[in-house]
Formats: C-alpha cells, structure tokens, sequence
C-alpha cells in the first residue's frame, strides 16, 4: 500500500517562506503525477501545483510567480517551495499523487495535510 508523508508546515510571517515535502513509499512501479492542493476554512479544496513524469508543471494563478513545485525521482518525493506568503495562503496543504504500484492499477494517493499558517 503506497503512503504520502508530508512535512514542512508551520507557521510564517507574511513575506516569509516555507518549503513542504512529501516523500511516497511503497510497491511503486511508476508515478504518472505529483501535486499540491490546498483547502482554507470553509472554503473548497483547490489545486495549488503539479508536476507530470514529462516534468511539466501546472500553477494556480493565485500562486504563481511565488510558489515552484519540484520533484526528487530516486527518492519518489514531490516538494513545493513557497515564497511571499501572505495570510491568503493560510490553509491545510495536501500532497496527491497518481501512482502505479505492482500489483494495482494507477490510482489517486493523498497525503495525510500540512498547516501552512501565514500570520503576522
């Protein structure tokens, strides 16, 4: 069974930066896709970044320019380096990933959330 860990949340000033991880482990044969969704208060769960095996990336508007999703293939982990965070920001940070392992089909993994509270 494939599990994502994420790490790195916490609490910043605006303008400040954080960098949250999520590392993948289990039976992976092959990661199709890995990315960062966000869900504030009351609010709707939303894309923030993706990344596909081709090494593409997608953003939200709202964070691009500020925020650069990565990736460390030999150690199957996904990071998302987030700079000028403002207050807007402050939201439970989930990891997802579209993930094959040796005995099932791809299938959409979540990561358990990260808090990223920006506040002064």
């Amino acid at each position: 069974q494939v599990q994502l860990v994420e790490s790195g949340g916490g609490l910043v000033q605006p303008g400040g930066s954080l960098r949250l991880s999520c590392a993948a482990s289990g039976r992976i044969r092959s990661i199709n896709a890995m990315g960062w969704y966000r869900q504030a208060p009351g609010k709707q769960r939303e894309l923030v970044a993706r990344i596909v095996s081709s090494g593409s990336t997608n953003y939200a508007d709202s964070v691009k320019g500020r925020f650069t999703i990565s990736r460390d293939n030999a150690q199957n982990t996904v990071y998302l380096q987030m700079n000028s965070l403002q207050p807007e920001d402050t939201a439970v940070y989930y990891c997802n990933a579209l993930i094959r392992t040796n005995v099932a089909p791809e299938y959409n993994y979540w990561g358990q959330g990260a808090q990223v509270t920006v506040s002064s």
